[in-house]
């Protein structure tokens, strides 16, 4: 007995059990164009995904989070290359060197971006690494030139105080040693500003840098392995001065609208880091890291460091520097070469775990 055709989710109708064949095959031909079309758009979007070339640039896990510079730069530079770049974290400077050291020429990374002059040497020695070719003019305090490594930011080391706790703080090291104030410092075997505080003393006092080092001894709460932990339990009012940089106090002025905090300036001078990129040699898209250190020098980078990275930038900006980044500025600047810093290194590291042993 013929029953009333039942709607079907395929369009068709149910007559005695069976589907009309017609709509069945009407719906195949519209689903097998659907599969189609969307198979030759996966194919195009796959083949311009291609076509796009990308840039691997490895650097330091602050540089890309999403207070730090990374994100505004990564979209000013695509703007302008009609690439993808990729950022990719490293942990600390001395981690992205050992990350290079260890891939060797199978790395995927384009450019290194993170390392400073007191790895370079090392980096150098890797022989990774191709020459830049350029001759930048840059707002440096000292003349600074490197066929392999171009600056991108600099600043000077200095123990960050708050002033409302500490209402005089130390003028040298060694006022710092005969003090009872507490302080909290970096690992020189993982951090930059660790590695940094060693070549700072060593730059200043030389063969004394040991009788240093045991006059502070007692005044280190404790050593961590990055620059982030330290300054936490600084703000935690675990200790009474933290190893930074003369620019952190800006960030707390610029960002948070707090004036308390403030960087000792020491007698014997200021140690400086000078943060690097450079290119791989084994890159494949050598001529997109160029374009890419070039970018790195003009105004649409260099303005995004002083207020994301808080450090100076490697050239000026045109608008110069925010109200209040330049308030502590030490009268004289320390700096070993990289082979210096290279040589010294070891000596330097010896003398502080002796310290700290004790």
């Amino acid at each position: 007995e013929p029953v009333e055709p039942e709607p079907d989710h395929t369009g068709g109708g149910k007559v005695h059990g069976f589907l009309h064949p017609r709509p069945i095959r009407r719906n195949m031909e519209k689903d097998m164009q659907k599969q189609l079309l969307a198979a030759g758009l996966l194919t195009i979007a796959t083949q311009a995904m291609a076509e796009t070339p990308v840039l691997t640039v490895l650097t330091y896990d602050s540089f890309t989070s999403e207070w730090g510079p990374g994100p505004a730069i990564e979209k000013a530079f695509e703007a302008t290359c009609a690439c993808d770049l990729q950022f990719v974290p490293a942990g600390d400077g001395a981690a992205l060197l050992a990350r290079i050291q260890l891939e060797g020429k199978a790395s995927d990374a384009d450019v290194v971006l993170g390392l400073d002059t007191s790895l370079t040497a090392a980096a150098a020695a890797t022989q990774l690494f191709a020459p830049h070719g350029k001759n930048p003019a840059l707002n440096l305090p000292i003349d600074y030139t490197d066929p392999l490594f171009l600056p991108f930011d600099w600043g000077w080391f200095a123990f960050v105080y708050d002033k409302t706790k500490l209402p005089e703080a130390p003028g040298s090291f060694e006022a710092l040693a005969a003090s009872d104030l507490k302080i909290v410092i970096q690992d020189p075997r993982s951090s930059t500003p660790g590695l940094g505080l060693l070549l700072w003393v060593k730059a200043a006092y030389g063969d004394k840098a040991a009788e240093i080092w045991k006059g502070l001894a007692d005044n280190i709460v404790t050593v961590t392995p990055g620059w982030s932990e330290a300054y936490g339990l600084f703000l935690e009012g675990e200790a009474d001065l933290v190893l930074s940089y003369t620019t952190s106090p800006a960030y707390h002025l610029i960002a948070e609208s707090d004036d308390t905090k403030a960087a000792a300036l020491f007698d014997e001078g200021h140690y400086m880091q000078i943060e690097v990129a450079g290119k791989l040699a084994a890159s494949d898209q050598p001529e997109l890291a160029d374009k890419f250190l070039d970018f790195m020098l003009t105004d649409a980078f260099q303005s995004v460091i002083p207020q994301t990275n808080w450090m100076y930038p490697a050239v000026t900006p045109a608008a110069g520097l925010p109200d209040g980044f330049d308030t502590f500025r030490p009268a004289k600047s320390l700096l070993m070469t990289a082979e210096e810093a290279q040589t010294a290194r070891d000596a330097a590291l010896a003398e502080w775990q002796a310290a700290l042993a004790r």
